[in-house]
């Protein structure tokens, strides 16, 4: 039986103010990943994160890739990741502009995630949404809106952000139960208590803030979750932060 530990990568925008990329993957080596998450900017340079991948022996199950890059070619796109080893890629947020518009706005989303994801899984990959806050908006009828743009398409799998659920006002253990059958990856940050590491934005190393990771646990070991993605969204120490993290759930059972 494999221990979270045995799944458990790295988002690589968490280590962004570390240069050049060489470094992060130095760095995230030494702790002991062997899986990370590239994010959009990466996708600029492929065959250098391919080398680094190769280098350091590391896999990148999962990836973040933005909608304007998918909107453009989603068939290159995802035959680009498949060559990297990517096996899912994550939509991670709207563009500006497309966040505040209610539901209609949302559901349009869901409609167009939907035909993108037809080209995706056509290559053989997976394609899902990852959240933030926005989604925790609510129509009259008092659905979320991550419930509307689900709705809108069916076949789109999950990555649940699950500290940004709580700053979105919901409630991420009931929220993993609600959509369980679409989760395949869960981003695992933390939240420092109220007014602390205001220079981290009020986030926290992953066991070091406020969130239940024992509820939580078992909300994700229940829902079979298979990707557990460390992420930070402005840590002041990278290592820190990185460290901590695998310390975690390394601790999971």
């Amino acid at each position: 039986m494999t221990k979270p530990i045995d799944r458990f990568s790295i988002q690589l925008y968490s280590a962004r103010s570390i240069t050049p990329l060489e470094a992060q993957f130095a760095l995230l080596s030494n702790l002991g990943y062997t899986m990370v998450e590239p994010w959009g900017g990466l996708f600029n340079d492929p065959e250098t994160l391919k080398r680094l991948l190769d280098v350091h022996k590391m896999t990148a199950p999962s990836a973040h890739v933005g909608l304007d890059r998918l909107r453009e070619d989603a068939v290159g796109t995802a035959r680009m990741c498949k060559g990297l080893g990517i096996g899912t890629i994550f939509a991670p947020a709207p563009p500006l502009g497309e966040r505040e518009g209610g539901e209609q706005e949302w559901r349009n989303i869901g409609r167009e995630l939907a035909e993108i994801g037809k080209a995706v899984t056509g290559e053989g990959l997976k394609f899902g949404w990852h959240n933030h806050h926005w989604e925790y908006g609510r129509t009259g009828s008092g659905k979320t809106y991550l419930e509307c743009l689900f709705e809108e398409a069916p076949d789109l799998v999950w990555e649940a952000d699950l500290a940004w659920i709580v700053r979105g006002g919901g409630d991420p253990v009931a929220e993993i139960k609600k959509h369980a059958r679409r989760l395949v990856a869960c981003h695992i940050k933390d939240l420092a208590p109220s007014g602390q590491c205001a220079d981290e934005d009020g986030w926290a190393d992953p066991g070091h803030g406020i969130m239940d990771w024992q509820a939580l646990r078992a909300a994700m070991t229940e829902a079979g979750v298979s990707l557990f993605v460390a992420e930070h969204d402005k840590p002041s120490d990278v290592a820190r932060f990185a460290r901590r993290a695998r310390e975690t759930v390394a601790a999971w059972t």
